[in-house]
């Protein structure tokens, strides 16, 4: 009989805050590409977001001015290249090819760098094509929404999305670094203010009471005040990262997802609403659910349970969908196929995350499918009024 051994091997991925990260004098973006070779002149292909070069016209010149003053350090491969933003970039693989058609065109090296700014969707997109040319090129990520800046811009996972599935093809590969520029968040509109601000709301229900409780304190002004938003944004991205450096299970070689609170559902609202919904906002639909399905449960009280799902509706979610509603041909609700989607994606077993108080949670394999439908019949309560 022989034994064979495996290998364990570190990462490291700094998460930066900043503001003006392409300000001549902000030494920032050249200090963090340089951190492992400080006197080698680094290749970077910048690709940007179009919502975000469209609302910062000034962005590709500041990112070419930045590159000269720093031309000891940086070298551009060109001008920056936009690509298409929201969603719809993770809907194929065409942008993803388009990606490595960039890298291969600039002869990119395992050494250089793809450094991506906007939003989640952007940035899992060119990050998934980087993990897969040379089998990993460096990644610099430049979230630029709330969503991004707090939860998946800090992340280790790269995906797109096929088959109608939620991030169906993807990769485990941790970015180079990432720097988070409060800057870009004053360009964003309203709802998306609003809608990233959920998975703070999120990881603060799991882990962290008094985070929770400083979102509820401000949640009439959290998506509006920058001092509160900021400081949310922070904590948020910070116990993120120590999930990720500390659960032990990275790259989840398990089944379990434990920040994935409300994820089940919420993955398949986008896709039967074909993504009219925000991730933040069918997160917060599915948070809301399965709170309801806690109370039902006997997890938690239905006075905690009202106060979450009060906080919610205070920062600007709406926590009902028709698409709630929705029956396939034989009469049954089209979002239960969520669950055996989600089990799938997990690795066949089930594990969803639910609440044993607020910052207290803990995992369940199975879900009991008729209290599920008798809190989708809760949330109906909350349905908007119509108006006329």
């Amino acid at each position: 009989m022989k034994t064979m051994y495996g290998f364990s091997v570190p990462f490291a991925f700094p998460v930066h805050f900043t503001s003006g990260v392409f300000d001549n004098g902000n030494r920032l973006l050249a200090e963090v590409v340089s951190r492992l070779e400080p006197s080698r002149r680094h290749r970077i292909l910048f690709i940007i977001d179009e919502r975000v070069a469209s609302t910062n016209p000034d962005l590709q010149d500041a990112i070419l001015g930045y590159a000269s003053a720093h031309g000891e350090r940086i070298e551009l491969t060109g001008p920056p290249v936009i690509v298409e933003g929201g969603e719809a970039v993770k809907n194929t693989l065409e942008h993803v090819l388009d990606v490595l058609r960039l890298i291969n065109d600039a002869r990119l090296d395992r050494q250089s760098f793809v450094a991506v700014i906007g939003g989640g969707a952007v940035l899992d997109m060119v990050s998934f094509a980087a993990a897969i040319a040379h089998r990993g090129i460096r990644v610099l990520r430049l979230p630029t929404t709330v969503l991004a800046q707090a939860d998946s811009g800090v992340g280790v996972k790269n995906s797109i999305n096929l088959f109608g599935k939620k991030n169906f093809v993807g990769t485990f590969a941790p970015p180079f670094a990432v720097i988070n520029d409060f800057d870009f968040l004053d360009t964003l509109e309203p709802r998306d203010r609003v809608a990233g601000i959920v998975e703070a709301v999120k990881v603060a229900l799991l882990k962290d009471a008094a985070l929770f409780e400083d979102i509820a304190v401000n949640a009439s002004r959290v998506a509006t005040d920058d001092i509160v938003l900021h400081r949310v944004i922070e904590r948020s991205a910070e116990l993120h990262v120590q999930h990720i450096c500390g659960n032990g299970d990275p790259f989840e070689l398990g089944s379990a997802r434990p920040l994935d609170f409300g994820h089940w559902a919420a993955h398949k609202l986008e896709s039967m609403t074909k993504h009219r919904l925000r991730h933040g906002e069918a997160v917060a639909i599915g948070i809301a659910l399965d709170v309801s399905y806690s109370v039902r449960k006997g997890y938690i009280d239905r006075a905690t349970a009202s106060r979450i799902l009060d906080v919610l509706e205070t920062i600007g979610f709406e926590l009902w969908d028709d698409a709630l509603d929705e029956r396939e041909r034989d009469g049954s609700h089209t979002l239960i196929a969520g669950l055996r989607e989600f089990r799938e994606h997990l690795g066949g077993e089930l594990h969803i995350t639910l609440l044993g108080g607020i910052g207290r949670s803990f995992e369940v394999t199975e879900m009991d499918e008729t209290l599920v439908l008798e809190s989708i019949g809760d949330l109906s309560k909350l349905r908007p009024a119509k108006v006329g």
